[in-house]
């Protein structure tokens, strides 16, 4: 198996941030490569890309404004198996990257991972329920969003259910896009 690229530039619109390729996605080189994923139909319907592209096709995003990395580089059958470790470094990491490229937005694919990069926010014993859309923290001045997992293991939202958060997000790109991304 072979580590993701990461797929980041200055001045994206959004940097999509999964949790970990699976293995799958590890196996062939490219971002939701599984079979059941959703992601690639999510981003078209949205009207973030003009059509529906291949995982093979995971860098072109980059040309429509898009990055794409996750929170931990290994690749794993389940995010079950990543460890606290784990998350602590790539809460370090992803902080850096994001600070570095200053993406107008990045977007949590998935409450999972937004949770493991904000642990503050809920606990054992009292976890805060976190809801998908625009987020009020920022990491620097760059905006989050938290979207639906489309993984097809994701049973708590029906496809129409997760494409109209997605086109929350796209239509806030849309407002913003015109906008100069300033963070001096």
């Amino acid at each position: 198996m072979r580590a993701l690229p990461d797929y980041l530039a200055s001045g994206l619109d959004v940097v999509l941030v999964g949790i970990n390729p699976g293995i799958r996605s590890a196996e062939k080189g490219h971002h939701f490569a599984g079979p059941g994923n959703r992601f690639w139909g999510l981003l078209a319907d949205a009207g973030l890309t003009p059509r529906k592209l291949e995982y093979a096709e995971d860098a072109t995003l980059l040309g429509y404004g898009i990055g794409l990395t996750n929170i931990v580089a290994r690749a794993s059958r389940s995010s079950s198996e990543l460890g606290r470790a784990d998350y602590i470094e790539g809460r370090r990491i992803l902080a850096d990257k994001v600070l570095r490229f200053r993406p107008k937005a990045v977007a949590f694919v998935g409450v999972t991972v937004f949770r493991e990069f904000w642990p503050e926010l809920s606990s054992e014993r009292a976890p805060k329920r976190i809801d998908c859309g625009q987020r009020p923290e920022t990491i620097g001045r760059t905006s989050l969003f938290v979207l639906p997992n489309p993984s097809g293991r994701n049973v708590h939202y029906t496809y129409d259910a997760m494409l109209t958060h997605w086109q929350d997000l796209a239509k806030w790109l849309e407002r913003n896009r015109l906008q100069p991304t300033t963070f001096d």
